[in-house]
């Protein structure tokens, strides 16, 4: 059985969800899945002003060394002008160790993300992302073209093949719509099974 990580960090709560929705496809898919948060850097006057969810059922990540105790890791983070923002960057500011004993090399990885607008930046982020795990040398699984309802445009709704994604408008008040989270599964999904072709 593959050993999944869903990593993410979400300051309203869209990518909390989103991150459910992997972990959940990634189960279908016959793994063992663990959710972990990064820690909030933001000063908490910030965080309060700018009324940042701040309950959660998730745990912190262990720190970067429990990253090496998975055969996957999907990373799920919101958009701070087109990449990741400075929590996640932060924690992956960390993992020198591990590049630099090549602990995750061969791993399945996969990124997922959410942006205020159609066109805010997705995919600069997921990319943001996923460079980080390429330069850890490890194998990227995304969105591929199977979900099909990332394709049309009929409706206003996230999707690229780089990864699961959702909008949340200026304001949050969009929640994450069903296709999208169809499309986190099915990627979670994908990823527990190309990890367990890898690792099983």
């Amino acid at each position: 059985m593959a050993k999944v990580l869903v990593l993410y960090y979400s300051s309203y709560g869209h990518i909390e969800q989103m991150a459910d929705a992997v972990a959940e496809g990634a189960r279908s898919g016959g793994a063992e899945v663990d959710i972990r948060r990064v820690a909030e850097t933001a000063p908490q006057d910030v965080v309060e002003a700018a009324h940042f969810k701040t309950d959660t059922k998730h745990p912190l990540i262990e720190g970067p060394d429990a990253l090496a105790n998975y055969d996957a890791i999907i990373v799920g983070a919101p958009t701070r002008y087109g990449r990741m923002p400075a929590q996640m960057a932060s924690f992956w500011d960390t993992t020198g160790g591990l590049w630099f004993g090549g602990k995750l090399i061969g791993k399945v990885g996969g990124a997922f993300t959410s942006t205020a607008s159609q066109h805010g930046g997705q995919e600069t982020t997921l990319f943001s992302i996923i460079t980080n795990l390429l330069h850890h040398g490890m194998t990227i699984v995304g969105l591929d073209y199977g979900f099909k309802a990332q394709m049309g445009v009929d409706k206003v709704l996230g999707g690229t093949p780089y990864g699961a994604t959702t909008i949340a408008d200026g304001d949050g008040s969009r929640q994450p719509a069903q296709e999208e989270l169809d499309g986190a599964r099915y990627q979670g999904k994908r990823i527990a099974e190309t990890a367990a072709k890898l690792f099983g």
